[in-house]
């Protein structure tokens, strides 16, 4: 695809992050554009801001819906092609996706299911209603969005991070699988899979609206103390990071802080990732990979796939060959002060694991590791993984931080 000038594009998870600037980006280049995300103000805002900066033949509208729905995923389908006067589109972005159901074994089948609904069935209905539409097209683009965490089934010791990783292995081997299908029966259609790693989003707020809660100002003290429980309290004030006897006011800010800090302090901005998304599909390229840390990810799950959760020895190995910030960025480690780690895996993986950012994650060596862990029902909570080991023993090749303070 040379140009997206005159082309009309289909961008689901509109509101905020790559969704948000995949929209503003093609409707500068000309592109015309469906945005559709279930925050229906947040998606309006998007297609005013793109529209803003757009030329004035190219139509950006907006539309509420929640993939997970097969419904409202067709009745999105039948409104953008009224709204557009069009009978087909030329490229789909599945980009939708939100956090949670970290452990399969603890966690509520409810929360879990609510994960994998919008991180693997959003992208097969939209699949199934957008195919035709983008056959009709003659030169029509089907780019899925998986994960570094459709690579890699982990974010480190003690943070399982089982519906969001099934969900993006399904992602990832459904547009592997479609390559050969529709060379065979839909010559005119490719398709392209994203893999992300740490992309600096609203992916941790959006994931505890997504399951059902407030923003963390709205939040009621019991939601508060549910998300953050005593015993992760008790490890944060330990580290530095809660004063003693915390509020629930400063429990909110927490929560408010750590969203800000994983999306400003992320080693790729979203408006970064979207380029090299764009970049990628103009080029014909099928596999995206966003990222330094999901480079180093893919390439050492690839060389040593009998490794790939034995974590010293698969990242062990490559500190040799990679400059120690990419390696940090790709165990998904957030070093700080040289005295800890948290697993921070890619924007969308680390938010199902509920990080929430430096001031959650100051904690000495010589201390247990605290993490943020999903919880049932209904939202995030801050868990410590039941381990006697040290950070600098359980995540043996965190070394230092980049420039930035933040290695991702």
């Amino acid at each position: 695809m040379d140009s997206f000038t005159g082309k009309l594009a289909v961008v689901t998870g509109g509101g905020s992050g790559m969704g948000r600037e995949l929209v503003w980006q093609l409707a500068a280049q000309g592109c015309s554009v469906a945005a559709c995300d279930w925050h229906a103000d947040a998606v309006t805002e998007t297609a005013a801001m793109a529209r803003a900066g757009a030329p004035p033949d190219v139509r950006v509208t907006s539309h509420a819906c929640d993939v997970s729905d097969e419904a409202q995923v067709l009745r999105f389908r039948d409104e953008l092609l009224e709204a557009h006067a069009s009978d087909h589109v030329d490229l789909v972005f599945s980009n939708a996706g939100i956090g949670g159901g970290g452990s399969f074994v603890k966690d509520g089948q409810e929360d879990w299911e609510r994960v994998f609904a919008v991180d693997w069935w959003g992208v097969y209905y939209c699949a199934r209603a957008f195919l035709p539409l983008l056959i009709a097209s003659g030169d029509g683009v089907l780019v899925n969005t998986s994960s570094v965490n459709g690579l890699w089934a982990s974010l480190g010791a003690g943070a399982p991070n089982t519906a969001y990783s099934t969900a993006k292995f399904a992602v990832r081997g459904f547009s592997e699988a479609l390559i050969e299908d529709l060379r065979a029966n839909a010559p005119g259609v490719r398709v392209a899979v994203v893999m992300p790693g740490h992309v600096g989003t609203d992916i941790v707020a959006n994931s505890i609206r997504a399951h059902g809660l407030p923003e963390p100002e709205q939040m009621s003290d019991a939601q508060v103390e549910e998300l953050i429980p005593r015993n992760a309290q008790a490890e944060l004030t330990r580290a530095g990071a809660l004063p003693e006897g915390a509020s629930a006011d400063d429990l909110r800010q927490l929560l408010v802080q750590g969203n800000a800090d994983f999306r400003d302090k992320a080693p790729l901005s979203a408006a970064a990732a979207a380029t090299i998304i764009l970049d990628g599909v103009q080029s014909g390229a099928w596999r995206i990979l966003v990222g330094e840390d999901a480079k180093m990810i893919d390439a050492a799950v690839r060389a040593k796939p009998e490794a790939a959760y034995d974590y010293a020895e698969l990242f062990g190995e490559l500190a040799e060959e990679w400059p120690q910030e990419t390696l940090s960025s790709s165990v998904g480690m957030r070093r700080l002060d040289h005295r800890l780690a948290v697993p921070l895996i890619d924007q969308h993986a680390a938010a199902a694991a509920g990080q929430l950012g430096e001031r959650a994650v100051q904690a000495r060596v010589d201390q247990p590791l605290g993490g943020l862990h999903r919880a049932a029902p209904g939202g995030v909570r801050i868990v410590v993984p039941d381990s006697e080991q040290r950070p600098a023993e359980r995540f043996p090749m965190i070394h230092r931080h980049d420039k930035q303070g933040v290695v991702a």
